[in-house]
């Protein structure tokens, strides 16, 4: 794995998404393109996963695949950044699933919440939140 190391563009505050309590903000001003934050994970076993399904864990989970067979937890602020509808980031996954790298998709002024999607592309699966299961 490449050396990864913290960044100094972001910082958590309270989060203007709701109804969420934290978030992750721009300390700087980031450039589209730029990269945000490179983080790396912990897989969560299939057996764990089950069972940490039932926590508030949950919601800090990322999952891959079409039928959510892989599932980690981001360290770094990469399981803090909150989801809305039209983020100013995005995310992928690096290294064969050692890590995310978060990436400005927009413009991101200094102090603005970063947010990403939690729904991945090609893949048709209500939110984990949504009032739907999958």
């Amino acid at each position: 794995m490449n050396m990864l190391f913290p960044s100094n563009k972001i910082y958590i505050a309270k989060s203007l998404v709701v109804p969420t309590e934290r978030g992750v903000f721009a300390a700087t001003a980031i450039q589209k393109g730029e990269l945000i934050e490179a983080c790396p994970v912990i897989t969560i076993s299939e057996n764990d996963t089950a069972s940490i399904e039932e926590e508030s864990l949950v919601t800090y989970m990322f999952y891959f695949g079409t039928k959510k067979e892989r599932s980690v937890i981001a360290l770094g602020f990469g399981s803090l950044y909150n989801h809305t509808d039209t983020p100013n980031a995005g995310y992928k996954e690096l290294e064969k699933g050692q890590a995310l790298e978060f990436w400005a998709i927009k413009n991101i002024k200094k102090d603005e919440e970063i947010t990403i999607s939690y729904v991945q592309e090609n893949i048709n699966r209500p939110l984990w939140f949504s009032s739907s299961k999958s």
